[in-house]
């Protein structure tokens, strides 16, 4: 790998890691300003509307962490995947689902109708990618990141398939998260073995 490829997976693999970090701090920042949240009867996006500190921080956090996502991919991702088409369209998946994310900070609950179409693109498309993800894996015979990947799609997208089925909560709060914290669980154990990788010393 050349010098120019390995810096840039690293700048990927750092976003990686700073992606979760930054959104769950602030949606749980979020969340504990404002008491009258509720898990089981609101959606994780009607703090994004809240006045005072609530909505811009929660807006902030997911732009913020969406343009984190956005490098982890198109730095780390592209590089990291390989030169297979099935790798390239998984990274340029995971570029829409970056791209979604931002949307949703950039377009509160009350810009209608941009967030909800913003909204169902990130949740939609993050477990397609990851299912793309998981061939390019598979074709590179790296068999258990395959594997933790299609694991982590099907974590992903599960949450969603339970609350359409049997409508476990009124609100979408809870497979948000769930949904969420699978895919960012996925991206730190990738951003490591990316950083690894770029940092192993070459070959004479």
């Amino acid at each position: 790998m050349s010098q120019r490829k390995t810096s840039l997976q690293r700048i990927g693999a750092v976003s990686g890691i700073a992606t979760p970090i930054l959104a769950f701090t602030c949606i749980l920042t979020t969340i504990a300003s404002y008491p009258a949240f509720s898990w089981t009867n609101n959606a994780l996006s009607d703090l994004g509307i809240i006045p005072g500190i609530t909505g811009p921080v929660f807006n902030f956090g997911l732009y913020s962490s969406g343009l984190f996502a956005f490098n982890f991919a198109v730095f780390g991702l592209f590089t990291y995947l390989g030169n297979s088409w099935v790798g390239k369209i998984g990274a340029l998946t995971f570029v829409a689902t970056s791209v979604a994310l931002m949307g949703i900070g950039v377009f509160p609950e009350n810009a209608v109708p941009y967030h909800y179409l913003f909204s169902v693109a990130f949740f939609v498309l993050l477990p397609i990618s990851l299912f793309v993800i998981t061939g390019a894996f598979a074709l590179k015979r790296q068999t258990k990141m395959a594997l933790f990947t299609l694991l982590t799609a099907v974590a992903a997208a599960t949450p969603w398939i339970l609350y359409f089925a049997v409508h476990y909560v009124s609100g979408v709060a809870i497979p948000e998260f769930a949904s969420a914290v699978a895919g960012s669980a996925w991206t730190v154990v990738l951003s490591y073995k990316m950083f690894k990788a770029a940092s192993q010393p070459k070959m004479a």
